[in-house]
């Protein structure tokens, strides 16, 4: 299917290349790489469109070491950046874990950079039917009025794009930043036959049975992952073990209730069971 032709003769490649170069700033982009699959993907893509950018990874104190490992191993260009709060510190002030609803952890640790600048990301439809139904339009704000004429007019349909309204590109107002999502129509298939086509290195952890990189314990792949993880690094248990026995200390001196937890497993067994 990459490699597939569409009524223009085009294929995957070539679009999602055309959408890189249409949008390319003069300061060139912010790439937020992520080690995934997705953004080894897109920065792929930028290096064969030609334009310019610079690769970021937000580090959040809780990344697998493989995949800290690979990125410094094949991708030395990558910026590393630090956040001001580590995972450890963040729970005992939220008094509570991040869960599946409450995602503090994402807006803190990860999603913080590229203010000011055009942003270029892996997301694709293909991850999760919420990213379809939210992540559909393409626009892009050259108006700065929040009317719905201007909203409108904004609506920008990229090249072999019809009106199903594809959003490659989104405006973020409270971020102040542009967003451009050139293989959010690939499939996991497209993907991984375009690694295999250009040769790209990949992290091990892809063939060790994990399917989406992450923070480990993100309540966000469930229970079985969650204990998978912790399985495999028993060190970052403990340590969320020790964040849980501060964050119950926190909520005790601020008078909240800690009925459902006694103890830092309890609050580990309540987490990995919060679906």
């Amino acid at each position: 299917m990459i490699n597939q032709l569409n009524i223009e003769g085009k294929t995957k490649i070539d679009v999602a290349i055309e959408r890189i170069k249409m949008f390319e700033p003069p300061e060139g982009y912010y790439l937020a790489f992520s080690g995934g699959k997705d953004s080894l993907v897109v920065k792929e893509l930028l290096n064969m469109a030609g334009v310019k950018y610079d690769a970021h990874y937000n580090v959040t104190t809780v990344d697998p070491p493989e995949l800290i490992y690979y990125i410094r191993k094949y991708h030395p260009d990558v910026i590393f950046e630090k956040p001001e709060k580590t995972m450890w510190r963040l729970i005992p002030e939220k008094l509570m874990p991040p869960t599946r609803l409450i995602r503090y952890c994402c807006d803190v640790l990860k999603e913080g950079g590229g203010i000011g600048r055009f942003v270029v990301t892996g997301v694709r439809w293909a991850e999760s039917s919420r990213r379809k139904n939210q992540r559909q339009m393409v626009e892009f704000d050259r108006y700065g009025s929040q009317s719905k004429e201007a909203k409108e007019k904004r609506k920008i349909f990229l090249m072999s794009d019809n009106e199903k309204r594809r959003k490659m590109i989104e405006n973020c107002k409270v971020k102040g930043k542009h967003i451009l999502n050139p293989i959010i129509d690939w499939s996991d298939k497209d993907v991984w036959d375009f690694i295999k086509q250009r040769n790209l290195p990949y992290c091990e952890l892809y063939d060790q049975g994990f399917t989406r990189l992450g923070c480990i314990g993100c309540p966000m792949q469930g229970s079985k992952g969650m204990i998978r993880d912790f399985e495999r690094w028993p060190k970052f248990k403990e340590a969320y073990l020790r964040a849980f026995k501060r964050m119950l200390e926190a909520r005790k001196e601020k008078g909240l209730k800690t009925d459902r937890w006694k103890t830092p497993e309890d609050v580990m067994e309540w987490w990995i069971g919060c679906e």
